[in-house]
């Protein structure tokens, strides 16, 4: 009776395997039921892929050796197979982003070459390459694992327009980094005030979020005169929803702390017109009551006349 549980256990984790062609079903067999997570070069790396999440990704049809171009043969030998000369240089430039297989980090370019081209000049890859620091974002910090990518407008896409400023978030929301790298720790508070970012609380569909701004993949410094929000640059960002900007309208948009004196000035028109509609509601709420009162003060005298008429009759 057990081995035929066991049997049936074994053919049910297969399942989602028969759904893919040979190659790909001879890493999903091994992969799809791995559990937990292990140790590698020191690194603790999960190599468990569910199935049927792959399955339904962008990369869902591709076979694992479009990517992972070194691991061909089972079991895995180390650099088991030649890997293609540009994606070789490129994995040694990424390797410290990578946890196990800086290969395949690396292969993303492979098909997204002016993405991958755009995101390595920019100041999040020259943070990765060119001063070597691991918490620099590439592909995966903000898509997520190449294993579950979905298209951008998917609900569950880490970079579609209702998630991403969260996933911005992640890191320009940390005051470690901010302090590291001198980016304004309050960053993601002063777009979440601010009346771009009401209307994106709020879910308006047209709501700037921080890539409207800012960019996608070539993100550059906002001291880069080719950044989007470099100088009089944002006078042409701006004029895409605000025609018509000017130097003097584009200054009042920024994410630099406005001081104690323009802080306070807020909350304390915040206060004023919160305590202007309370006391107009209450205001309101006193007249009702005055009204119902004397309709039921009316009423009564009107009841004790009629009931007074009747006694005297």
């Amino acid at each position: 009776m057990v081995k035929r549980i066991s049997i049936v256990l074994s053919l049910i984790l297969l399942v989602p395997v028969f759904a893919y062609g040979e190659d790909i079903a001879g890493c999903i067999v091994c992969h799809n039921a791995m559990a937990g997570k292990i140790e590698y070069n020191g690194k603790v790396i999960d190599l468990n892929v569910d199935a049927r999440r792959f399955e339904i990704s962008v990369h869902g049809a591709f076979a694992c050796t479009e990517c992972h171009e070194r691991f061909h043969e089972n079991p895995h030998t180390p650099a088991d197979n030649p890997v293609t000369p540009d994606v070789k240089k490129l994995s040694e430039e990424v390797a410290i982003k990578a946890k196990a297989d800086p290969v395949a980090l690396a292969a993303c370019s492979k098909c997204h070459e002016d993405e991958y081209r755009d995101v390595l000049d920019s100041v999040h890859g020259r943070n990765v390459v060119k001063k070597g620091k691991a918490d620099g974002a590439l592909c995966l910090d903000c898509h997520g694992s190449a294993h579950y990518i979905t298209k951008k407008n998917d609900k569950e896409s880490p970079v579609n327009r209702w998630k991403v400023v969260e996933t911005c978030g992640k890191c320009h929301g940390n005051e470690k980094l901010a302090k590291e790298y001198g980016i304004a720790k309050h960053v993601m508070n002063s777009y979440y005030e601010s009346f771009h970012g009401k209307k994106y609380i709020l879910g308006h569909k047209r709501a700037p979020t921080c890539v409207s701004c800012h960019g996608y993949h070539d993100i550059k410094s906002k001291d880069d005169p080719t950044s989007p929000v470099f100088g009089t640059n944002k006078i042409k960002t701006c004029g895409h929803c605000h025609k018509g900007a000017n130097k003097k309208f584009v200054a009042a948009i920024t994410h630099k702390d406005p001081g104690p004196i323009p802080h306070y000035a807020e909350k304390g028109l915040i206060i004023l017109t919160m305590s202007v509609i309370a006391f107009t509601v209450l205001h309101v709420l006193l007249e009702a009551y005055s009204d119902i009162r004397d309709v039921l003060f009316r009423r009564r005298k009107e009841v004790e006349h009629e009931e007074g008429k009747g006694y005297s009759g």
